[in-house]
């Protein structure tokens, strides 16, 4: 078996070479020969592009958060090639979602082991950007782009993020077209979800499932001392999940328009400011290596 290895030097400020050598370790005593790929942020999508075609690889696995993952699968979109996944990240929030192993040696070895190979959507978003997991306008993109300009990483500094939204939250309005539905009103945040819960484990809906064809949008109206109290305890339990803040729309594909260009972020990376959003699901995007206790293949009716 020859595997190709995509790895994040840096996501989540996690040192990575205790994986690299267990990874290394594993490989010898199995006659695998891997290839590692260590992302730079300078063309990256290019020479992973080449690399695939120079090895040709029977599987890949990608290392690192929602980031990492979405890079790694874009570039096997059209390839056929499976993709595996080992949670590196800060929150790894689309790991934890399709019921992958924490340990990310133990999550490497299932991604080897596996031959259940299932699709796995991807948002596309005004035709050129994309997401696999959470996208949103609002309270959290706004916390991500201050997270993004901070040096420091993780739980902590997110917190501290958030703790300044909340000092200046205001409402804006939102339109949207959908295909069997409509929306206007006044919201905190407007979330495009592929999957049901953010990378804390808070949940923005209980019916997404990032392998049925179809997506979630999430408006978040109403933000106070209770809601906020119950989206912690929603991680935890779902049924503490407070519908009265929420609309949540089921859609292939939607048009969202805002009042001025807002700022938008896709899977923890700031895209930039838009007035207007077009978004769109890619059914099975992705092969994706995953075993039979994922609960979304019991729940696909597809």
């Amino acid at each position: 078996m020859k595997l190709l290895l995509v790895i994040n030097p840096v996501s989540g400020g996690i040192d990575k070479k205790p994986f690299l050598n267990k990874v290394d370790v594993l490989c010898k005593k199995y006659g695998i020969n891997c290839v590692v790929y260590k992302t730079t942020g300078k063309n990256d999508s290019e020479l992973l592009k080449d690399l695939l075609g120079q090895e040709n690889p029977d599987r890949v696995i990608t290392a690192g958060g929602d980031g990492t993952i979405l890079f790694t699968g874009l570039a096997l979109m059209g390839t056929g090639i499976p993709l595996g996944i080992a949670p590196l990240g800060s929150a790894n929030g689309m790991a934890a979602e399709l019921n992958i192993n924490s340990n990310p040696i133990e999550a490497f070895k299932d991604a080897i082991i596996s031959q259940v190979i299932k699709g796995l959507d991807i948002l596309k978003v005004n035709k050129q950007h994309y997401s696999i997991h959470i996208g949103d306008v609002g309270l959290n993109a706004r916390i991500v782009e201050s997270y993004e300009k901070d040096p420091n990483r993780g739980m902590i500094t997110y917190a501290k993020y958030f703790l300044n939204e909340l000092s200046c939250l205001e409402a804006f309005p939102v339109n949207v077209k959908a295909e069997n539905n409509t929306y206007s009103g006044k919201v905190y945040m407007a979330a495009l979800c592929n999957s049901r819960k953010f990378g804390t484990g808070i949940p923005l809906n209980t019916v997404g499932n990032p392998m049925d064809g179809i997506f979630e949008l999430v408006m978040i109206e109403k933000i106070d001392a209770l809601s906020l109290i119950r989206a912690g305890l929603a991680k935890f339990d779902e049924n503490f999940i407070d519908n009265r803040t929420a609309t949540v729309i089921q859609t292939k594909k939607a048009e969202i328009t805002f009042d001025k260009e807002r700022t938008l972020q896709l899977d923890g990376e700031v895209i930039g400011k838009f007035k207007k959003l077009e978004v769109e699901i890619i059914p099975g995007a992705i092969n994706f290596i995953t075993h039979n206790d994922n609960v979304y293949l019991r729940n696909n009716k597809n």
